[in-house]
């Protein structure tokens, strides 16, 4: 699950983070490492961390003051109470959560055997781009009222693009005819060359389709002509990196039928230093599409309380949502 950007949590500082009833604990130990843990004393299951505040050496509980080393989660005290000669230190220290840090971005994993990070284009994917500096400008967060797969299948097709996402549609014209891509038109064939991805004129998501400052310097001819570069990490985030900012939207499920939605928009350090940069302006245009593609959801989700409804077809461009499917029954052991 992804946790947030490493720069937004300060060296020597510990967060809590809930996903879904596991409450877990960030805890920020230097400019590059991070520990996580699950929230729970080893005692009887206080809440060992309730908001962002310092962190020590140590992690004490503020029920009965059970303390534990920071960096490895070790039980250091069991302050007032007095062990028994069979009770083992060693196995009574913080249960670990895994941490992964890629290109500034912190995920956990809090299963006991958790599965190797792969975003879906690979780790190298945003090698051109410079992640790990990039500050977060802008943030939206939107609760909806839909259960996250629900959003992940209209995050999967552009069939619903041309009357979902009229100003999105108009900056990019291959999503007027509900397609992703060029290449899932039916005269595309591989080595066929492909345009650019936005209209004339355009360089970027945003309201006049112009860069909100110095387009990053590294970026392929490819990748400026796709303008939107994104990758999937299921089940909690996609990221989309343009010419000249990225944004992240997270996932967390809050209930069957709802789930809150974290978008951020993070931009250079050159880009906030600008006279008169306001990050919000920048963001709008894909607040826009968010809100769109929430409402579009929403919609959804109504429907598919009907009694009378039943799973329907998908049709073939709709292939992205079966590849979903797939990696939801896997997940589930379902054949």
């Amino acid at each position: 699950m992804y946790a947030g950007r490493l720069n937004d949590l300060p060296i020597g500082k510990m967060r809590p983070l809930t996903i879904g009833n596991v409450g877990i604990i960030l805890c920020r130990l230097s400019e590059a490492k991070i520990a996580a843990y699950h929230n729970i004393c080893r005692h009887r299951g206080s809440e060992l961390c309730r908001v962002e505040q310092p962190l020590g050496k140590t992690i004490s509980c503020p029920y009965h003051a059970w303390s534990y080393a920071a960096a490895d989660g070790r039980l250091v005290s069991t302050a007032h109470a007095t062990p028994t000669a069979d009770f083992n230190r060693e196995e009574n220290g913080l249960f670990p959560v895994a941490t992964m840090l890629w290109n500034g971005f912190v995920f956990i994993n809090a299963a006991e055997e958790p599965s190797a990070f792969v975003p879906d284009l690979g780790l190298e994917a945003y090698d051109n781009w410079p992640m790990t500096d990039l500050v977060t400008g802008h943030k939206l967060v939107r609760n909806l009222n839909c259960n996250w797969k629900v959003f992940w299948e209209n995050y999967n097709e552009c069939l619903h693009c041309p009357s979902i996402h009229p100003e999105l549609s108009n900056l990019v014209p291959i999503y007027r005819e509900g397609l992703m891509s060029e290449t899932e038109r039916q005269d595309w064939s591989p080595g066929k060359t492909t345009g650019n991805a936005l209209k004339e004129g355009a360089l970027t998501w945003t309201l006049d389709g112009q860069p909100c400052g110095p387009m990053f310097p590294d970026l392929t001819e490819v990748q400026i002509k796709t303008a939107a570069n994104f990758v999937t990490i299921y089940p909690t985030a996609y990221i989309v990196a343009h010419v000249d900012y990225v944004r992240i939207v997270s996932l967390v499920p809050t209930s069957p039928e709802t789930t809150q939605l974290t978008a951020e928009w993070l931009f250079s350090p050159a880009a906030m230093k600008q006279t008169e940069f306001d990050p919000s302006e920048v963001a709008a245009f894909a607040s826009i599409v968010l809100e769109q593609d929430a409402e579009a959801a929403e919609m959804n989700q109504r429907g598919l309380r009907s009694p009378r409804f039943e799973a329907g077809r998908l049709m073939p461009q709709e292939f992205y949502i079966h590849h979903f499917h797939e990696w939801v029954r896997q997940r589930l052991n379902i054949n």
